[in-house]
């Protein structure tokens, strides 16, 4: 590997890792479940909550913020100083 993939192998990786991405990924697969529970729930269900669809509008919203965390992920991406990162790596110059 030459010294110049380095830096952009670090920063993709450190961006794949990110939490955001990871917190709106789990949201939103709750938030699908609980979406497509709530459009299978049938009178009885219903009727225990009084009237109200607890799981299509929970699931609703957690979609909802899944989408914000992913865009905030995708829109603000880690700042990762490069440069820094390879003087620490070089060792004091002799």
């Amino acid at each position: 590997m030459s010294t110049g993939d380095g830096p952009a192998v670090t920063s993709r990786m450190a961006r794949l890792f990110d939490v955001r991405y990871v917190i709106g990924g789990l949201l939103g697969f709750y938030g699908v479940v609980l979406v497509i529970r709530g459009l299978l729930d049938g009178a009885a269900e219903l009727a225990q909550a009084a009237g109200f669809a607890v799981n299509l509008w929970t699931g609703i919203v957690l979609v909802l913020v899944a989408v914000a965390f992913l865009a905030w992920a995708s829109l603000r991406p880690l700042g990762i100083d490069v440069d820094a990162d390879a003087d620490d790596l070089a060792g004091p110059s002799a």
